[in-house]
């Protein structure tokens, strides 16, 4: 499969940029620490609540600030200095895992908790769209697509060390409050790496704040087809495709495998993300680009369905690995055209909407397949959901031909031909 390195910089072009590393690894270790907190989190509410329902209200709470300071929060990335805004969302972050382990250690009431959480919300509704729009000034334009490459590659890999360590952490110490002090010890090492960086943020006109500017990224997102589709297609994807979210149930009722084959059907498809993105890493520049993204996501809706009729582990497995290899390229190509495409200027909140709909997606999605299962049963929620990402991808790709027709993630006019608003 085409991959995303530059032509000339080899597999390796983004990581020579001395800011793109000490970003990566501050990056990787905060993922890390997330990571730890989201396991610390559920695995405190439910041993002192008991309550299945008391998990379920973590990420709407979570998602709840994200919906409502979208706006702000994009704006605040264009206007003001996005390292000091991801330093700012930073040390609230910080201050929210501290708060967490007194909680913990005091045994205070369950509500702090969700108090703690909304504030998380808070800050990541800052930090998400300040951080991604920082990436593209960290390299070369040429080396973008190669650096949201590495950038996904420690994200999945951050994402299968975080919920083992912080599992680990918890079974020696017999309770969560060490992880929150350890997540905060890795927002800490984040914050280093920020002020280590040493390029400064090129100029930008600063627009006040109101309701116009606001909305300036919902116009822009609009009408630019290639980034509306990319986002749509993502958006829906994920919407129908929610295994993820049944696989407590595939393993115990129908694979029949225990906690510990369950562990590794929860790995599989961040192995297969990191596998997929050394390939893409080393392998040549995308010519197909559109046509790449439609293939994946529709490569990521045959796994599901797949899956979803399997009844033999190892087969299931693989679909897991397999459908998220296909996922890294279409995470890929989606981020790349987001920042590649979008005037700098524009970025931050182009990035907030681009946020706002993953997070939709990742809630509501997990919220459709356990309503579906429920009504209908879990092969008839996660086959369906198979065969309707299938129909998501036939629809953008008629509704769309500008992402089908798109050739290479850096066309020539990419970003004159988007720059004004109407």
């Amino acid at each position: 499969m085409a991959g995303s390195a530059p032509a000339d910089g080899g597999p390796y072009a983004a990581l020579r940029s001395r800011d793109f590393r000490f970003f990566l690894a501050g990056r990787f270790l905060s993922v890390i620490g997330a990571q730890m907190l989201d396991v610390a989190i559920g695995w405190e509410l439910y041993e002192r609540t008991g309550s299945a329902m008391a998990l379920g209200f973590v990420g709407l709470v979570q998602v709840a600030p994200i919906y409502l300071l979208v706006l702000p929060a994009g704006h605040a990335a264009d206007r003001f200095d996005r390292r000091l805004v991801v330093a700012l969302s930073l040390l609230l972050l910080i201050a929210t895992s501290i708060a967490l382990a007194v909680i913990s250690y005091l045994q205070a009431p369950v509500v702090l908790v969700y108090v703690c959480l909304f504030l998380i919300g808070c800050g990541l509704a800052f930090h998400r769209p300040a951080s991604a729009a920082m990436l593209p000034q960290l390299v070369a334009r040429d080396d973008f697509p190669n650096a949201v490459t590495w950038s996904s590659t420690g994200w999945q890999a951050a994402s299968v060390i975080g919920p083992a360590l912080g599992g680990a952490v918890i079974a020696i110490a017999h309770r969560a409050g060490p992880v929150y002090v350890i997540d905060a010890v890795l927002m800490l090492c984040f914050l280093a790496c920020l002020a280590a960086l040493r390029g400064r943020a090129a100029p930008r006109a600063r627009e006040e704040a109101s309701l116009r500017t606001f909305l300036a990224g919902v116009r822009f997102v609009r009408h630019e087809q290639v980034i509306f589709g990319a986002i749509t297609l993502d958006l829906f994807a994920v919407f129908f495709g929610g295994a993820m979210t049944l696989l407590p149930v595939y393993a115990k009722d129908i694979l029949h495998v225990g906690p510990g084959g369950f562990g590794w059907l929860r790995a599989a498809p961040a192995a297969g993300a990191v596998i997929m993105a050394f390939v893409l890493a080393h392998s040549g520049p995308m010519r197909r680009a559109g046509r790449t993204v439609l293939w994946s996501v529709a490569g990521f809706g045959i796994t599901t369905i797949i899956f979803g009729l399997s009844r033999w582990y190892p087969l299931s497995f693989l679909m897991m690995l397999v459908a998220g290899a296909f996922d890294m390229v279409s995470v890929v190509i989606r981020q790349t055209l987001v920042q590649v495409r979008t005037p700098d200027a524009m970025r931050g909140r182009v990035s907030a909407l681009n946020s706002l709909f993953i997070d939709t997606s990742n809630e509501l999605g997990g919220f459709e397949s356990g309503a579906t299962a429920a009504w209908f049963g879990p092969v008839i929620s996660v086959v369906g959901g198979g065969l309707a990402t299938l129909g998501v991808v036939a629809a953008v790709a008629k509704w769309w031909p500008e992402l089908r027709e798109l050739r290479t993630l850096q066309e020539p006019d990419a970003v004159q031909s988007s720059g004004g608003l109407p």
